[in-house]
């Protein structure tokens, strides 16, 4: 079984910089209202996401009543000049998100037509852009669908051709082709974005490979259904779908290399769901301890088995003799919290980013009440310890409940402690060094030194960058929802930096720890664990084509490295 994502699939240059303008005014524009001048991108769950975020589309500036306080956003595709100076006009504020590559477009139809050129654009009739591309033509512009419409253009002097941005570039040469041997003197121009070119190179080579071919995106998306036209012409089974659910309707088992593509408007977490949908019918075929895997993954299982790892090597480098009862408590501990947090203060977006939410959602009753047992258990654990280990255990529960709850007055900008920019991180990682590094020190015959501190931090360390790292790869969802991560704040690639500086920290204290006398001989062996983390580093990227699941497995896999590092010393 083979599924294969294409490099390509997912937002281009200009829909993310569209999206990302009018997420930017959304979050400080607070006292206006937004509207798009047209659906913003073509993507209805898209849409329906920015419209929960108070960002509505109108077809017209008539729909806009409150003119003084709005803010209107020009989209990618761009508009008339006469339409402009209409909004312009108005009074309305305007923003303008037009993608640079349809700028250049218009720029040179506008010299060309100063020029006394007739222009020839070469695209869909009804598409908004072509419909901005001809404002600027002042009547001398015609536009082009297929190569029969040359033998109907009449008598030409000065002719200048150039083609919508997302138009297939196959079909425009067809018809620059016709074009120039009747009118010699033509002057054309290539504008078809080079993102679309390489989209469409790379699903007809991708089409010769594969036995089956999905296209995701909207069905009201032009460059979205080329893509599956084009599939189509390599005699590939090609199917154009909007969303995962679509793939009920379809018969894939008998596929074993899949292909999977998607439209510029088509965001990551409407990918991912698909790509992750693939492959669990694929999966259905085979019994294997990957499914298992994949399972344990999905149910947050993997990540409580992480945790009595840590837990383990935590009490392992500060010296302190091993209790199952505290890898019990850790486990069970982040366990509850993992599906507290996912249940708790969801507002109903109809947004499914994470492959977990659909199978979280549909038995939401029943991993309730495993939460309820699993938080109830490890408190009756950590009372067993100690009135103190209890204590702390009560403490950092009860915070990690409220995390997602409404604890602050109405009105306020931040409303929970999710809200505060960056805390998922940091909560979460200061947490899990809470309950595997700082309760086990709790116990009566020992207390928190050095070795302690050497355990916190390099159980911190690890959750955050496994936190971050998958924070970069929901990046676009956070943003899309509002979720104010560390990477939607200081952005990709300076996340990457901060969490390399830490993990090159993380790597000098456990070398130093053990000779300093701080620690058990441990904490050489678990330098493993920070190699697999750069490790992580290449391999968790989504141009490498793999399935949200499969990242998110590798990325807590670091923490299952921690008990094979464990075992290592053991056997040492």
């Amino acid at each position: 079984m083979e599924i294969k994502l294409a490099k390509t699939a997912g937002f281009c240059m200009g829909v993310r910089r569209a999206v990302d303008i009018v997420l930017e005014i959304a979050q400080h524009e607070t006292g206006h209202r937004i509207y798009t001048y047209g659906p913003l991108i073509h993507n209805p769950q898209t849409i329906e996401l920015l419209r929960n975020r108070g960002i509505t589309p109108v077809k017209s500036i008539e729909e806009i009543k409150d003119r003084k306080s709005a803010v209107l956003i020009i989209r990618a595709h761009g508009i008339a000049p006469a339409e402009r100076k209409k909004i312009k006009d108005s009074g309305i504020k305007i923003i303008d998100a037009t993608c640079p590559k349809v700028g250049y477009v218009q720029a040179i139809i506008k010299k060309h037509t100063a020029l006394d050129y007739t222009v020839l654009i070469v695209g869909d009739k009804e598409h908004p852009e072509v419909d901005g591309l001809l404002g600027y033509t002042n009547g001398r512009g015609i536009t082009l669908t297929t190569v029969d419409e040359v033998e109907k253009l009449p008598p030409l002097d000065k002719v200048c051709v150039v083609a919508q941005t997302t138009q297939s570039l196959d079909d425009y040469n067809k018809i620059v082709e016709k074009i120039t041997a009747r009118y010699p003197d033509t002057v054309v121009f290539n504008t078809i974005c080079s993102s679309t070119e390489q989209r469409q190179a790379e699903i007809m080579a991708m089409a010769g490979k594969m036995d089956a071919i999905f296209i995701v995106g909207g069905k009201n998306s032009a460059n979205t259904r080329r893509l599956a036209d084009l599939a189509q012409k390599q005699l590939t089974p090609a199917f154009h779908i909007e969303t995962a659910g679509e793939l009920d309707n379809i018969n894939i088992s008998s596929y074993s290399r899949i292909g999977v593509s998607a439209g510029a408007s088509t965001p990551n977490w409407i990918i991912d769901r698909v790509m992750d949908k693939i492959a669990e019918i694929q999966n259905r075929k085979f019994k294997s301890l990957f499914n298992l895997w994949l399972w344990a993954i999905k149910t947050d299982l993997y990540s409580a088995i992480g945790a009595g790892c840590l837990c383990l090597a935590c009490m392992l480098l500060q010296k302190i003799p091993v209790d199952v009862s505290y890898p019990a408590v850790a486990s069970l501990f982040v366990y509850a919290m993992h599906i507290l947090n996912r249940l708790i203060g969801r507002k109903p977006s109809g947004f499914l980013g994470s492959f977990r939410e659909e199978t979280y959602l549909k038995h939401e009753k029943t991993y309730l009440l495993a939460a309820v047992l699993s938080i109830s258990f490890a408190l009756v654990l950590a009372a067993r310890n100690g009135l103190l280990p209890f204590s702390v255990l009560f403490v950092i529960s009860l915070a990690g409940i409220l995390y997602n709850m409404k604890i602050f007055p109405t009105g306020w900008h931040v409303q929970s402690l999710k809200d505060l920019p960056g805390s998922k991180n940091i909560f979460m990682a200061t947490a899990w060094g809470a309950v595997t590094a700082i309760l086990p020190a709790l116990n009566k015959d020992h207390t928190f030194n050095a070795g302690g501190a050497v355990a916190f931090v390099f159980t911190f360390g690890v959750v955050f960058i496994r936190s971050a790292m998958s924070d970069i790869l929901e990046m676009q969802n956070d943003k899309l929802i509002g979720r104010e991560t560390i990477p939607v704040l200081i952005g990709k690639s300076r996340t990457k930096t901060l969490l390399k500086i830490i993990s090159l920290i993380l790597l000098a204290i456990l070398l130093i720890s053990y000779p300093a006398g701080w620690t058990s001989s441990l904490s050489a062996i678990l330098s493993i664990c920070i190699l697999y983390v750069w490790i992580c580093f290449q391999l968790c990227d989504r141009r490498a084509g793999l399935s949200g699941a499969f990242m998110e497995g590798l990325l807590e896999t670091s923490y299952i490295i921690v008990g094979f590092c464990v075992f290592l010393w053991f056997a040492l």
